[in-house]
């Protein structure tokens, strides 16, 4: 179980904060609006009222006791600029940050966040690249180089084994899960010997460049 504080309860903030509750995790929430706190109460650990712009009130968070802090407050990029200093002065352990567009993401980089999370970006990219391949179900970019997919198994790989296939040294790329269109029922690192079937979802991690060669497979 880890400890969490959230800072603002936009859509994208109270989505974190009430996910990582349900996974058991403790979620401390900072909302400077009484009706949005009060709303959110329930199904958080627990939530102070509170302007993370006044330095006092992030001093009595007790910022270095937390796993990681969320600053969620994207959209008035000036409060999430100062937010971030004044927690990286306070010795935050790791600080991920939503960004409002790549020249806020930049900022945030530059100030020490460890991850900056821009939603709007992040899905155009998912959803543009689920339009060009109509064979991806999704996109997930982890890294400038790296990304995972979840691809319909091309028709040239059904009947024979991942190994059989040798992803890793022909296509540079690791299955880590496969979705059996059979049963719908999903095995996480499969061994070589299982073998594909038709309508298969495979999740694959690699480098972008060899994850578009595979996406362009038949």
């Amino acid at each position: 179980m880890g400890s969490f504080l959230v800072i603002g309860m936009g859509r994208f903030g109270s989505s974190i904060a009430i996910n990582l509750c349900q996974m058991k995790h403790d979620v401390l929430v900072v909302e400077v609006d009484e009706d949005i706190a009060s709303a959110i109460a329930p199904r958080v650990t627990d939530v102070i009222i509170g302007d993370v712009k006044d330095e006092g009130v992030l001093r009595s968070l007790g910022v270095k006791n937390f796993d990681c802090i969320v600053v969620a407050i994207g959209d008035a990029i000036e409060d999430s600029v100062l937010t971030t200093i004044m927690l990286k002065e306070m010795g935050a352990k790791k600080l991920v940050c939503k960004a409002k567009n790549e020249w806020h993401t930049k900022i945030l980089t530059q100030l020490g966040a460890d991850k900056v999370i821009c939603p709007e970006s992040d899905m155009g990219r998912r959803v543009a690249h689920s339009l060009a391949q109509q064979n991806i179900i999704d996109y997930l970019e982890i890294s400038p180089d790296y990304g995972i997919i979840e691809v319909i198994v091309p028709s040239g790989w059904v009947g024979k084994s991942l190994a059989e296939h040798h992803l890793r040294r022909k296509h540079g790329i690791t299955v880590i899960a496969v979705r059996c269109a059979m049963d719908d029922k999903v095995v996480f690192s499969p061994g070589g010997e299982m073998v594909l079937s038709e309508n298969d979802v495979l999740t694959i991690i690699g480098l972008k460049k060899d994850l578009d060669k595979v996406c362009s497979l038949k």
